[in-house]
């Protein structure tokens, strides 16, 4: 029988409870923990405020739900120190590190590709629901602003790296000596939001019906005349466009 979708929303919001309770025990660095979790709770309860205005869909809400899952076990270990090598040991028997030949420890990186992979479809939603993005548009500025969101954390990470300085602030940047951490971080979330853009873009291009009609017309110049000034002359003589 087919779930509700605020039925299907509770789940997610117990189970992703349960995954925070259980992380939230013994913590590798208690403060870390803590900085790590002050936007993610943010973000969590603007979505749950949000619900009864501005529902997403169970595609978003599901794809938000496995990201901050993964963000919680970043936030558990520390993203430097989370030991999914020695998962693979244990479950498959052999080092991921070793077969990809990998000298550091990239849970960050795998995380920062998925920020991109998985949350540019919501704020595709987003834009297509309120800005009433359309063809083009609604996969170009998905991306830009995934792109935008994954270079604000970053000044985010630096902020607090150096108001908290020492320990608190090596472990919550995580850069594992690496100076172009930040750069990296960043292109791997671009690529993320640019697969997902990718993909949804070849679904819509099977799937829906007026496509390529769609596309052209985001593309066609709706207002004619020039903006700036002109458009401030118009505006003082309250002239139409």
């Amino acid at each position: 029988m087919k779930i509700s979708h605020q039925r299907y929303l509770a789940i997610l919001a117990l189970l992703f409870s349960v995954v925070f309770l259980v992380l939230a025990i013994s913590p590798h660095d208690r403060g870390d923990w803590a900085l790590e979790n002050f936007l993610a709770l943010a973000f969590v309860i603007v979505l749950g405020l949000s619900y009864k205005k501005f529902p997403l869909s169970r595609v978003s809400y599901t794809l938000i739900f496995i990201f901050m899952c993964l963000h919680e076990i970043g936030a558990h270990y520390t993203y430097a120190k989370v030991p999914y090598d020695q998962f693979f040991m244990t479950i498959f028997g052999f080092s991921l590190n070793d077969l990809m030949g990998w000298e550091r420890n990239h849970f960050d990186r795998s995380v920062h590709l998925l920020f991109g992979l998985l949350l540019a479809y919501p704020i595709r939603e987003l834009y297509c629901r309120i800005a009433d993005s359309k063809g083009f548009w609604s996969y170009f500025f998905p991306l830009e602003l995934t792109m935008a969101a994954s270079m604000m954390f970053e000044l985010f990470e630096w902020g607090a790296a150096e108001m908290f300085g020492g320990d608190l602030g090596i472990a919550y940047l995580g850069t594992q000596g690496d100076i172009w951490d930040a750069h990296k971080d960043m292109a791997l979330a671009s690529l993320g939001a640019f697969l997902a853009m990718g993909m949804t873009l070849l679904l819509n291009l099977r799937i829906q019906k007026d496509f390529r009609e769609e596309w052209v017309a985001s593309l066609s110049v709706k207002h004619h005349k020039p903006l700036g000034e002109d458009e401030i002359v118009r505006l003082v003589k309250g002239e139409d466009r």
